[in-house]
């Protein structure tokens, strides 16, 4: 399929399940204070339960990161963040294919998981990876610091989604891509449908890009950009999707 029916189908499908939410007052209680003035998620929200999606070895026997890579367009010297790094999959693998004139920046809120990745970094000589603690509400990017942002298999398990794309908006250089690999499946079962994840990110300002269904990922492959402008807090509308419903599309 071209990128152009692929996209075109994709949004038909995601037309049908969504309806917009009417936005409630902010509220602080089991919230921070930062992420209070956005809507809450609409929506389950998955529970960490690990760092590792599957093993290393079962991810690059189907050649999952090259493929991502590939697709995302990552070239040696582009500066690129791996949000949800855990202990450093694409982390690593990103360090090398960026080379040493490029930047990658790895994040997490798990501290005991960026512990265990510094020590990984350190040991393989990955002088051109930093790595920085994240909040649940904001990724703490540096303002156009980055060509790619990578969410790989982690925003389900965003519980602020609003508040976190809302800050991660800023990051991207001009030309910048966001990055989303996840599973077609509920939020409450660690995957998010597509057409749910595309109205939270046009929701704050992000417009969807290159959709890709691809066995080698284990889901499929959204890269968004940066619409002209992103909304501000208290008009951003959240999204629900019908929990019955799936995207039927099929990426190229």
């Amino acid at each position: 399929m071209s990128r152009a029916a692929a996209l075109a189908s994709f949004a038909l499908a995601a037309l049908a399940p969504l309806v917009l939410a009417a936005c409630k007052p902010a509220q602080t209680d089991g919230r921070t204070v930062s992420s209070g003035e956005f809507p809450r998620a609409d929506r389950p929200v998955s529970k960490v339960v690990s760092n590792a999606f599957s093993t290393e070895a079962d991810r690059d026997n189907r050649g999952e990161a090259n493929m991502v890579m590939d697709l995302a367009r990552v070239q040696a010297g582009q500066s690129v963040a791996d949000i949800g790094a855990g202990e450093g999959y694409y982390t690593v693998r990103l360090a090398e294919r960026v080379g040493a004139t490029g930047r990658v920046l790895a994040q997490d809120i798990d501290g005991d998981a960026l512990s265990r990745l510094g020590a990984r970094v350190e040991k393989d000589r990955l002088d051109n990876v930093s790595i920085k603690p994240g909040a649940a509400d904001d990724p703490r990017l540096p303002e156009r610091g980055f060509d790619r942002v990578f969410l790989i298999h982690m925003y389900h398990e965003v519980a602020e989604p609003y508040a976190f794309l809302w800050n991660l908006w800023p990051a991207l250089k001009p030309g910048g891509r966001v990055v989303v690999v996840d599973i077609d499946r509920p939020t409450e079962r660690h995957g998010i449908p597509p057409a749910l994840l595309q109205c939270e990110m046009e929701a704050v300002g992000f417009r969807l890009d290159e959709f890709h269904r691809k066995p080698e990922i284990a889901g499929y492959y959204a890269q968004f950009v940066v619409a002209k402008a992103r909304p501000e807090p208290a008009k951003i509308k959240p999204c629900r999707v019908a929990p019955a419903k799936s995207m039927s599309a099929q990426g190229r």
